[in-house]
């Protein structure tokens, strides 16, 4: 599968903005199942410095400085991804019990697991309570795989949980994603996230993008889409595998990963700092569509 995602943020101050440092995650991952053969990011006004480089967990990360006044900013991220489908459903085969991955990460006999281990604790976003045990519970009986309790905890938490734009913010803690039952993508990832960790689980937030269908009949909308979220599981032989919660299946070839971290904080396509602005307002837009093989 081949996608062209295009990734519009402008933001309007009341006031002029006499600085800002911005840092933004908009740039795809290269990974062993994808690949992009075209990316820029256009940014007006035209930063008067611009760095790219990769954040603490390796995702590519573009450094905008804004040493003039300004009373808008626009930035156009543009990308072609080559996603490749995988060989095997992780599903079809048995993977680790869930107890065995939990001991293994708190053992001191066996080699540690430096990586996943850092994705068992709380973070900023994803808070570790009592609720979150007793509701991660009965996907993860006695000798379940990891993998199977994480489908199946997938699989409840997009049934038992609303899509709603309106119900939460940022912001909204993950107690009260659980009381309302409702939220967007970033909070069933979070509530995944918690669950999985309040076992011992390491998870990982992943941020990125989702080919959407039109209903029958209607076209494909520009700037209808939006940022994607969802969960990284670990398994010792099979690596991190993702699950999507909000949509309530396993990532193959139709999202594209931009950047993981501990939770959304690690990873917000576009946030910073400034001096000055007032009040301002913001628009997103994202537009992901295939591209159409020459092939033939």
């Amino acid at each position: 599968m081949r996608l062209s995602i295009v990734h519009e943020t402008h933001y309007l101050y009341e006031s002029p903005v006499l600085v800002s440092h911005q840092l933004l995650h908009l740039t795809p991952r290269v990974l062993e199942r994808q690949s992009f053969a075209a990316h820029r990011i256009d940014i007006d006004p035209i930063p008067s410095e611009y760095d790219v480089s990769t954040d603490y967990f390796g995702n590519p990360v573009t450094r905008a400085l804004f040493a003039m006044p300004h009373t808008a900013l626009s930035v156009r991220a543009s990308s072609q991804a080559t996603i490749v489908p995988r060989a095997i459903d992780p599903l079809s085969v048995p993977s680790t019990p869930w107890q065995q991955v939990r001991d293994r990460l708190n053992s001191l006999d066996a080699p540690p697991l430096l990586e996943p281990i850092e994705f068992v604790f709380e973070s900023p976003y994803v808070e570790i309570f009592g609720a979150l045990t007793e509701y991660a519970a009965p996907s993860f009986p006695t000798g379940v795989g990891v993998l199977q309790g994480a489908a199946d905890l997938m699989r409840r938490i997009h049934a038992d949980f609303e899509f709603d734009a309106t119900a939460t913010v940022v912001a909204t803690p993950l107690r009260e994603v659980l009381k309302l039952r409702r939220g967007v993508c970033q909070d069933f990832a979070h509530l995944m996230i918690g669950a999985l960790r309040a076992l011992g689980l390491p998870a990982r937030y992943v941020s990125g993008y989702i080919l959407t269908s039109p209903p029958p009949g209607y076209p494909r909308l520009v700037g209808a889409d939006a940022s994607h979220a969802w969960v990284s599981v670990f398994e010792p032989a099979a690596g991190w595998i993702d699950f999507d919660p909000t949509n309530n299946c396993l990532i193959d070839d139709e999202h594209v990963t931009l950047a993981w971290g501990r939770d959304f904080g690690d990873v917000t396509p576009m946030r910073g700092v400034i001096l000055g602005g007032g009040e301002h307002t913001i628009e997103v837009h994202v537009t992901v569509t295939p591209v159409k093989s020459n092939d033939g």
